[in-house]
Protein backbone atom coordinates (compact mmCIF):
# COMPACT_ATOMS: atom_id res chain seq x y z
CA UNK A 1 0.00 0.00 0.00
CA UNK A 2 1.51 3.28 -1.10
CA UNK A 3 0.60 6.29 0.54
CA UNK A 4 0.50 10.10 -1.53
CA UNK A 5 2.23 12.87 -0.08
CA UNK A 6 0.30 15.15 2.38
CA UNK A 7 1.47 18.25 3.60
CA UNK A 8 0.43 20.14 6.50
CA UNK A 9 1.93 22.84 9.01
CA UNK A 10 2.32 22.80 13.04
CA UNK A 11 1.59 26.44 14.51
CA UNK A 12 2.94 25.85 18.09
CA UNK A 13 0.27 27.40 20.80
CA UNK A 14 3.02 29.49 22.52
CA UNK A 15 4.74 32.99 22.55
CA UNK A 16 2.29 33.80 20.24
CA UNK A 17 -1.36 35.49 20.06
CA UNK A 18 -4.71 33.80 19.09
CA UNK A 19 -5.01 36.51 16.43
CA UNK A 20 -1.89 35.27 14.65
CA UNK A 21 -2.68 31.68 14.68
CA UNK A 22 -6.21 31.98 13.58
CA UNK A 23 -4.51 34.42 10.67
CA UNK A 24 -2.58 31.31 9.87
CA UNK A 25 -4.55 28.80 9.88
CA UNK A 26 -7.72 30.15 7.92
CA UNK A 27 -4.96 31.26 5.06
CA UNK A 28 -4.23 27.39 5.13
CA UNK A 29 -7.99 26.62 5.24
CA UNK A 30 -7.87 28.03 2.13
CA UNK A 31 -5.02 26.37 -0.01
CA UNK A 32 -6.10 22.81 -1.23
CA UNK A 33 -1.81 22.07 -0.88
CA UNK A 34 -1.97 21.93 2.86
CA UNK A 35 -4.41 19.03 3.84
CA UNK A 36 -4.08 19.26 7.34
CA UNK A 37 -2.70 21.67 10.50
CA UNK A 38 -1.59 20.50 14.46
CA UNK A 39 -1.47 22.32 17.60
CA UNK A 40 0.81 21.00 20.72
CA UNK A 41 0.19 19.64 23.72
CA UNK A 42 2.21 22.06 26.16
CA UNK A 43 0.80 23.97 29.77
CA UNK A 44 4.06 26.12 29.66
CA UNK A 45 6.44 27.24 27.57
CA UNK A 46 9.33 24.62 26.41
CA UNK A 47 11.19 27.62 24.65
CA UNK A 48 11.63 31.27 24.65
CA UNK A 49 10.26 33.08 27.56
CA UNK A 50 9.85 30.79 30.65
CA UNK A 51 7.27 33.05 31.56
CA UNK A 52 5.30 33.80 28.20
CA UNK A 53 2.17 32.33 27.10
CA UNK A 54 1.27 29.37 25.99
CA UNK A 55 -2.52 28.25 25.47
CA UNK A 56 -4.04 24.83 26.00
CA UNK A 57 -4.45 22.75 23.28
CA UNK A 58 -7.16 20.71 22.60
CA UNK A 59 -9.52 24.10 24.14
CA UNK A 60 -7.52 26.15 20.97
CA UNK A 61 -8.52 23.23 18.66
CA UNK A 62 -12.20 23.19 18.93
CA UNK A 63 -11.80 27.31 17.82
CA UNK A 64 -9.67 26.73 15.59
CA UNK A 65 -12.07 23.98 13.98
CA UNK A 66 -14.97 26.25 14.38
CA UNK A 67 -13.43 29.15 11.92
CA UNK A 68 -11.79 26.67 9.59
CA UNK A 69 -13.62 24.16 6.96
CA UNK A 70 -11.66 21.66 4.96
CA UNK A 71 -8.17 21.04 7.01
CA UNK A 72 -7.65 18.09 9.03
CA UNK A 73 -6.54 19.31 12.52
CA UNK A 74 -4.89 17.78 15.84
CA UNK A 75 -2.77 17.88 18.28
CA UNK A 76 0.76 17.04 17.60
CA UNK A 77 0.60 15.14 20.00
CA UNK A 78 -1.78 14.74 22.96
CA UNK A 79 0.43 13.84 26.61
CA UNK A 80 -1.55 10.54 28.16
CA UNK A 81 -0.75 12.18 31.25
CA UNK A 82 -2.60 15.13 31.04
CA UNK A 83 -6.03 14.10 31.11
CA UNK A 84 -7.72 10.64 32.21
CA UNK A 85 -8.80 9.28 29.19
CA UNK A 86 -12.65 8.98 29.46
CA UNK A 87 -12.34 12.50 29.71
CA UNK A 88 -9.80 12.66 26.72
CA UNK A 89 -12.16 10.84 24.70
CA UNK A 90 -15.26 12.66 25.40
CA UNK A 91 -13.13 16.34 24.60
CA UNK A 92 -11.85 14.43 20.82
CA UNK A 93 -15.40 13.77 20.19
CA UNK A 94 -16.28 17.39 20.65
CA UNK A 95 -13.92 18.21 18.58
CA UNK A 96 -14.72 16.34 15.86
CA UNK A 97 -17.81 17.14 15.84
CA UNK A 98 -17.40 20.86 15.59
CA UNK A 99 -15.18 20.23 12.72
CA UNK A 100 -17.80 17.80 10.80
CA UNK A 101 -15.51 15.01 11.18
CA UNK A 102 -11.81 16.59 10.66
CA UNK A 103 -10.00 15.36 13.75
CA UNK A 104 -6.94 12.96 13.60
CA UNK A 105 -6.44 12.27 16.94
CA UNK A 106 -2.45 12.53 17.69
CA UNK A 107 -1.68 10.96 21.21
CA UNK A 108 1.79 9.40 22.70
CA UNK A 109 3.07 9.03 26.08
CA UNK A 110 3.86 12.55 27.24
CA UNK A 111 6.43 15.13 27.97
CA UNK A 112 10.23 14.70 27.57
CA UNK A 113 11.37 13.86 31.40
CA UNK A 114 14.98 15.44 30.53
CA UNK A 115 13.62 18.11 29.08
CA UNK A 116 13.94 20.54 32.26
CA UNK A 117 11.19 23.03 30.73
CA UNK A 118 8.66 20.30 29.69
CA UNK A 119 9.20 18.53 33.12
CA UNK A 120 7.98 21.58 35.11
CA UNK A 121 4.48 21.54 33.91
CA UNK A 122 3.24 18.37 35.68
CA UNK A 123 4.91 19.92 38.88
CA UNK A 124 3.06 23.71 38.39
CA UNK A 125 -0.20 21.70 37.70
CA UNK A 126 -0.35 18.89 40.14
CA UNK A 127 -0.11 16.36 37.58
CA UNK A 128 2.00 12.72 38.48
CA UNK A 129 5.17 12.19 36.34
CA UNK A 130 5.21 8.30 36.47
CA UNK A 131 8.54 6.17 35.06
CA UNK A 132 8.57 5.44 31.45
CA UNK A 133 7.55 2.16 31.37
CA UNK A 134 4.42 2.72 33.51
CA UNK A 135 3.71 5.64 31.12
CA UNK A 136 3.64 3.34 28.21
CA UNK A 137 1.34 0.91 29.71
CA UNK A 138 -1.11 3.55 30.77
CA UNK A 139 -1.12 4.43 26.91
CA UNK A 140 -1.87 1.35 25.69
CA UNK A 141 -4.93 1.14 27.99
CA UNK A 142 -6.05 4.57 27.49
CA UNK A 143 -5.94 3.90 23.84
CA UNK A 144 -8.20 0.25 24.22
CA UNK A 145 -10.51 2.53 26.12
CA UNK A 146 -11.02 5.48 24.12
CA UNK A 147 -11.76 3.22 20.93
CA UNK A 148 -14.47 1.47 23.17
CA UNK A 149 -16.05 4.37 24.02
CA UNK A 150 -15.89 5.76 20.68
CA UNK A 151 -17.75 2.37 19.29
CA UNK A 152 -19.75 0.81 21.80
CA UNK A 153 -23.20 1.23 22.22
CA UNK A 154 -23.46 -0.38 25.71
CA UNK A 155 -21.69 1.31 29.12
CA UNK A 156 -18.82 -0.77 30.40
CA UNK A 157 -16.64 -1.64 33.37
CA UNK A 158 -12.51 -1.37 32.41
CA UNK A 159 -10.88 -2.69 35.49
CA UNK A 160 -7.09 -2.41 33.80
CA UNK A 161 -3.99 -1.17 35.96
CA UNK A 162 -4.29 1.98 35.40
CA UNK A 163 -7.52 2.71 33.80
CA UNK A 164 -10.46 2.03 36.67
CA UNK A 165 -14.32 2.84 34.94
CA UNK A 166 -17.66 2.15 35.69
CA UNK A 167 -20.34 2.41 33.71
CA UNK A 168 -18.57 4.28 31.06
CA UNK A 169 -20.57 5.28 28.22
CA UNK A 170 -19.91 8.13 25.30
CA UNK A 171 -22.24 10.53 23.23
CA UNK A 172 -22.42 11.35 21.04
CA UNK A 173 -20.24 9.56 18.76
CA UNK A 174 -17.31 11.05 16.78
CA UNK A 175 -18.50 12.14 13.24
CA UNK A 176 -16.27 9.48 11.98
CA UNK A 177 -17.06 6.46 11.93
CA UNK A 178 -16.07 3.38 13.48
CA UNK A 179 -13.86 6.22 15.21
CA UNK A 180 -11.16 9.25 14.10
CA UNK A 181 -7.83 8.07 12.90
CA UNK A 182 -5.24 7.50 15.29
CA UNK A 183 -1.86 9.27 15.40
CA UNK A 184 0.84 7.59 18.28
CA UNK A 185 3.81 10.10 18.37
CA UNK A 186 7.45 8.73 19.75
CA UNK A 187 10.86 6.81 18.83
CA UNK A 188 10.96 4.34 21.69
CA UNK A 189 11.03 1.32 21.20
CA UNK A 190 8.22 0.17 23.64
CA UNK A 191 5.92 3.17 22.19
CA UNK A 192 6.42 1.47 18.65
CA UNK A 193 4.90 -1.49 20.13
CA UNK A 194 1.58 0.41 21.01
CA UNK A 195 2.14 2.17 17.68
CA UNK A 196 1.76 -1.20 15.99
CA UNK A 197 -1.42 -2.14 17.53
CA UNK A 198 -3.44 0.78 17.83
CA UNK A 199 -2.14 3.33 15.46
CA UNK A 200 -3.51 4.30 11.89
CA UNK A 201 -0.42 7.01 11.64
CA UNK A 202 3.01 7.30 13.53
CA UNK A 203 4.82 10.81 13.53
CA UNK A 204 8.14 11.13 14.86
CA UNK A 205 10.53 14.08 14.83
CA UNK A 206 12.67 14.72 11.58
CA UNK A 207 15.89 15.64 13.30
CA UNK A 208 18.02 12.99 12.37
CA UNK A 209 16.57 11.26 9.24
CA UNK A 210 18.55 8.10 9.88
CA UNK A 211 16.79 7.34 13.05
CA UNK A 212 13.45 7.48 12.31
CA UNK A 213 14.14 5.45 9.05
CA UNK A 214 15.85 2.56 11.66
CA UNK A 215 12.37 3.49 14.13
CA UNK A 216 10.08 2.65 10.89
CA UNK A 217 11.50 -0.23 9.99
CA UNK A 218 11.38 -1.34 13.68
CA UNK A 219 8.02 -0.82 13.40
CA UNK A 220 7.93 -2.52 10.47
CA UNK A 221 8.95 -5.66 12.55
CA UNK A 222 6.53 -5.52 15.42
CA UNK A 223 3.71 -5.25 12.80
CA UNK A 224 5.53 -8.23 11.33
CA UNK A 225 5.11 -9.54 14.95
CA UNK A 226 1.13 -9.28 15.50
CA UNK A 227 0.08 -10.46 12.03
CA UNK A 228 -0.31 -6.63 10.68
CA UNK A 229 0.47 -5.04 7.48
CA UNK A 230 3.37 -2.37 8.15
CA UNK A 231 1.77 -0.35 4.90
CA UNK A 232 -1.67 0.17 6.52
CA UNK A 233 0.38 2.60 9.04
CA UNK A 234 1.09 5.83 7.98
CA UNK A 235 4.49 7.68 7.98
CA UNK A 236 4.91 11.21 9.33
CA UNK A 237 7.02 13.07 10.33
CA UNK A 238 8.02 16.35 11.78
CA UNK A 239 10.06 18.50 9.68
CA UNK A 240 11.67 22.34 10.90
CA UNK A 241 10.65 25.16 8.97
CA UNK A 242 13.22 28.06 7.64
CA UNK A 243 11.95 31.52 6.34
CA UNK A 244 15.42 32.53 5.92
CA UNK A 245 16.94 29.28 3.84
CA UNK A 246 13.97 26.78 2.07
CA UNK A 247 16.07 25.30 0.22
CA UNK A 248 17.22 23.67 2.86
CA UNK A 249 13.50 23.00 3.96
CA UNK A 250 12.77 21.47 0.93
CA UNK A 251 15.91 19.19 0.83
CA UNK A 252 14.55 17.59 3.98
CA UNK A 253 10.71 16.99 2.90
CA UNK A 254 12.98 15.50 -0.19
CA UNK A 255 15.07 13.04 1.62
CA UNK A 256 11.82 12.41 4.03
CA UNK A 257 9.30 11.91 1.05
CA UNK A 258 12.35 9.55 -0.29
CA UNK A 259 12.72 7.50 2.87
CA UNK A 260 8.83 6.66 2.90
CA UNK A 261 7.35 9.49 5.20
CA UNK A 262 4.42 10.37 3.01
CA UNK A 263 2.68 12.52 5.83
CA UNK A 264 4.64 16.07 6.07
CA UNK A 265 3.96 18.48 8.98
CA UNK A 266 5.94 21.25 8.45
CA UNK A 267 6.73 23.22 11.74
CA UNK A 268 6.06 27.14 11.34
CA UNK A 269 8.19 29.03 13.46
CA UNK A 270 6.79 32.28 15.08
CA UNK A 271 6.50 35.45 14.55
CA UNK A 272 4.89 34.30 11.31
CA UNK A 273 5.10 36.44 7.94
CA UNK A 274 2.46 37.63 6.29
CA UNK A 275 1.02 35.10 3.86
CA UNK A 276 3.38 32.85 5.03
CA UNK A 277 0.40 29.51 3.99
CA UNK A 278 0.70 30.92 0.37
CA UNK A 279 4.85 30.80 1.22
CA UNK A 280 4.78 27.18 2.17
CA UNK A 281 2.57 25.62 -0.55
CA UNK A 282 5.03 28.20 -3.07
CA UNK A 283 8.53 27.54 -1.68
CA UNK A 284 7.94 24.52 -0.24
CA UNK A 285 5.32 22.06 -1.23
CA UNK A 286 5.03 23.16 -4.98
CA UNK A 287 8.48 23.25 -6.11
Amino acid sequence: MSHPTRFGIMTAPSQVAYPDLLRVWREADALPEIEHAWLFDHLMPIFGDPAGPTFEGWTLLSALAAHTERLRLGVLVTSNRFRPPAVLAKIATTVDVVSGGRLDFGIGVGSRPGHPLARREYDAHGLPFHDAADAVAGLAEALTVIRRLWTSDEPFDAHGAHVRLTGAFASPKPVQRPHPPIMIGGRAASTLRVVAEHADLWNIPGGDLADAVARSALLDRYCADIGRDPASITRSIHLPVSYDDPAATRDAIREAVGAGFSHVVLGLPAPYPACVARWVVDELVAR
